[in-house]
């Protein structure tokens, strides 16, 4: 297993993240050994829904007010239909998400979670992938959709559902265990 020993990767999420589509990212990279911060507009906890109904609550480790993008490594768009509706309206989440877009840094989006990216104007000419309702969405801000397990395109690495999950983890820890030049 590659070893992210000293990276630090923020998950932003709301409310209403598909539960899986968090604690599965977040349990591969803190195995791998990167410390794993849950930032979000939300303070104290956030709750996940889970396939059909409310599921578990998740810490919140540093509000999105005091999260500094420079002090992480990658950021990581859990899914959901709530969650990502819900940061797409927020300033500074799609502000969050675009200093890291700017920064080249690595953005792993999956289901609906590029909905936040979109918001961003800096998605014309990837290639991505995504729950397959928001193809039409992303075509329109100039994406290249695919239906596939996992793609991954400069800095973004993209997946479509939770039986992707094992795609999409490898790949994420693949790129940040990875030298950059």
């Amino acid at each position: 297993m590659q070893q992210l020993n000293n990276i630090k990767i923020a998950i932003l999420t709301e409310n209403g993240f598909e539960q899986e589509e968090l604690t599965s990212p977040k349990e591969a990279l803190e195995k791998a050994g990167a410390k794993v911060d849950i930032v979000s507009p939300q303070k104290g906890k956030v709750k996940a829904w889970k396939h059909t109904d409310w599921g578990i609550e998740i810490n919140v480790d540093k509000n999105l007010a005091d999260a500094e993008p420079s002090a992480y490594e990658a950021l990581v768009l859990p899914g959901g239909v709530m969650n990502p509706d819900t940061l797409r309206q927020n300033k500074d989440a799609v502000k969050f998400a675009k200093d890291f877009l700017e920064s080249g840094k690595p953005v792993a989006a999956i289901c609906h979670g590029p909905q936040t990216l979109i918001e961003t104007g800096m998605l014309e000419g990837k290639t991505m992938t995504s729950f397959p309702s928001l193809q039409t969405d992303l075509k329109n801000a100039g994406v290249n959709w695919i239906d596939k397990e996992m793609v991954h395109d400069g800095n973004l690495i993209t997946s479509r559902k939770p039986a992707d999950l094992d795609a999409f983890n490898n790949e994420l820890i693949k790129t940040l265990s990875t030298p950059t030049a």
